[in-house]
């Protein structure tokens, strides 16, 4: 049986990793949304 501690440990690193996760994908969608934006910038120029 684990103690508390080790419990505490496991809990902070799956929230961790999961807020982790979550800047992730919200950066790569922020990103992705930039360069549609420069895609549509150009294409319009010409």
């Amino acid at each position: 049986m684990p103690t508390a501690k080790q419990l505490a440990d496991i809990g902070y690193k799956t929230f961790s990793t999961s807020m982790i996760v979550r800047a992730y994908h919200y950066f790569q969608g922020r990103s992705s949304q930039r360069q549609a934006a420069e895609e549509q910038k150009t294409s319009g120029a010409l």
